[in-house]
């Protein structure tokens, strides 16, 4: 069985199918790269990722297989000799190229693409609504006895891993913040070539610890800007806490944790309506977008990204979307079991008698890194306090600068008002010979070193903390759990850092009189913040 593959979105659909063939010594997998393509390179690097067997194309078109699948009409594939099994590589048909085939028409109903020598290259379309094949059947009458309703393999396993959906936010440690995603497709009415600012700009005006940012980028796009210039570009908004997907399985696990999608008009919108989220257009698609496709009536009915106050529209509910998605996926949760046996009959081959299910999807093994340096807003007008904390270089008035010892860099430290440090874990030590300063010790130096500091601080844990204010005595700080909703909430103890430091600046007298109570708003969640003076253990921490 041969793998035909042009590009690397491709290949990641066709992986999607394996489990129809797991556990069968009968069958043979290998893979070839179509020729033709842009993005040709990262296909073949895919490929080697996933621990496939690839053989050259010469050698594909030489010999005679049982099966060929593809994910992509486009390329020779007319030379190949077998059968051949044509699935989309996205949701449906909703992007047309202009510069490729029939200019309004998407290369998966375009006979250019599905006729060699006049007559259909695949022996069965897999397609994933019944609207898809009477789209396809208008175009190639004959096409309607080769096509099926199979539905989406992608959308089967990101709807087998819905129970992770705790486990994928606890990996990115989103915790009570709102995710929002931002998804761009490829080619020139992407979000990143119409609005390459954009998740920079959002992070400039969305508070780090009532949002947490992540961006999904196309295949295609990783594969002609490359991984080292798309973060060179993506650099202000990494800093400032943005996680990029990897290109497999990682996106579509974002999309199970998310609580709203900023897009274009790449399918990752309507694999987002078929969960239901909150979906929000930042841009259209202009002339690739196909008029009344399932993708037109989703962002022709979704609110529109407002760049200066993005919040309002980014706090859309679930419940409306759904209804669009409807339109694009049919057979929801049952690709594979619908599509094996008409792939062994293909093949000249009983199925194998246990079950086939989609995989659900790894779960994120990083998190993206927390900021270094915050601008942070601060008010306290009301109670509780408010704290919002941005990019350093936020055009958004602000309170003070903070920032972490031993991450930002001189010119961060040497601007900041509040300094403060993690205390790591002591690290496996050979032999007896080391030394450490305590986080009393560590905290008095700081104002030696950094003139314009006024708070310096050690998180102990994600609940206590040590502080001195101008050179002052070591204050223990501890931060209470938010436990509205039935959930218990932390947060990141140096924003509770940023509230204390606020708070003392508008009573200068108050350390006097400890131990003393304050009430944060930190973000999503509430916060009391208790002082009193520290303990001996705080003082004598290892730093």
């Amino acid at each position: 069985m041969l793998f035909a593959v042009r590009s690397a979105a491709a290949l990641h659909r066709l992986l999607d199918l394996l489990p129809a063939f797991e556990g069968d010594d009968r069958v043979r997998c290998r893979f070839t790269l179509v020729p033709g393509s842009d993005f040709a390179a990262d296909a073949l690097a895919a490929v080697d990722a996933a621990g496939a067997r690839c053989i050259p194309w010469a050698e594909a078109l030489a010999g005679r297989h049982d099966l060929i699948l593809t994910a992509s009409p486009k390329g020779a594939l007319g030379g190949l000799r077998g059968r051949q099994v044509l699935l989309p590589h996205g949701a449906g048909f909703n992007k047309a190229l202009a510069r490729e085939g029939s200019p309004e028409l998407p290369s998966g109903l375009d006979p250019a693409f599905l006729l060699s020598g006049g007559s259909p290259t695949a022996a069965l379309h897999a397609l994933a609504h019944p609207d898809q094949i009477e789209r396809l059947a208008a175009r190639l009458p004959d096409a309607r006895r080769h096509a099926i309703v199979a539905g989406d393999p992608t959308l089967d396993r990101i709807l087998e891993s819905l129970d992770r959906r705790e486990a994928v936010r606890a990996a990115l440690g989103t915790g009570g913040r709102r995710l929002v995603v931002l998804s761009s497709t490829w080619g020139p009415q992407s979000l990143l070539a119409r609005r390459p600012g954009l998740p920079a700009e959002l992070a400039a005006r969305l508070p780090y610890d009532g949002y947490q940012l992540a961006l999904i980028v196309h295949p295609n796009e990783y594969s002609r800007t490359g991984s080292f210039d798309l973060s060179r570009r993506l650099r202000p908004a990494l800093d400032a806490g943005l996680m990029l997907a990897a290109p497999y399985e990682e996106w579509a696990a974002l999309l199970v944790a998310a609580d709203v999608l900023v897009t274009d008009h790449g399918s990752v919108a309507l694999y987002a309506a078929a969960l239901d989220l909150p979906v929000v257009a930042a841009c259209d698609g202009a002339d690739e977008l196909v008029p009344g496709s399932p993708m037109a009536r989703l962002l022709a009915a979704v609110p529109r990204l407002d760049p200066v106050d993005p919040a309002p529209c980014l706090s859309e509910r679930p419940g409306r979307t759904r209804r669009f998605a409807e339109r694009a996926f049919a057979r929801t949760g049952r690709c594979l079991e619908t599509l094996r046996p008409e792939l062994y009959k293909l093949l000249g081959l009983v199925p194998p008698p246990y079950p086939v299910r989609p995989r659900p999807l790894p779960v994120p093994e990083h998190a993206p890194q927390a900021p270094a340096a915050f601008a942070v807003r601060a008010s306290t007008d009301r109670d509780p306090i408010t704290v919002e904390r941005l990019p350093p270089w936020t055009d958004l008035p602000f309170h003070h600068l903070a920032a972490e010892y031993g991450r930002a860099g001189t010119r961060a430290l040497q601007s900041a008002a509040l300094i403060y440090r993690r205390a790591d874990a002591p690290a496996a030590r050979t032999g007896w010979h080391h030394e450490y300063r305590t986080a009393a010790d560590w905290t008095a130096e700081v104002f030696e070193e950094h003139p314009n500091c006024r708070t310096a601080a050690v998180l102990l844990s994600p609940a206590t903390a040590l502080l001195r204010r101008d050179g002052g005595a070591p204050v223990g700080v501890h931060v209470a759990a938010d436990r509205s909703g039935g959930r218990v909430r932390r947060t990141d103890p140096a924003a509770a850092l940023s509230a204390v430091h606020t708070w003392l600046a508008a009573r200068p007298d108050a350390l006097r009189t400890l131990p003393a109570t304050l009430t944060a708003r930190l973000g999503s969640t509430t916060h009391r913040i208790r002082l009193a003076p520290a303990t001996d253990a705080e003082s004598d921490h290892p730093v």
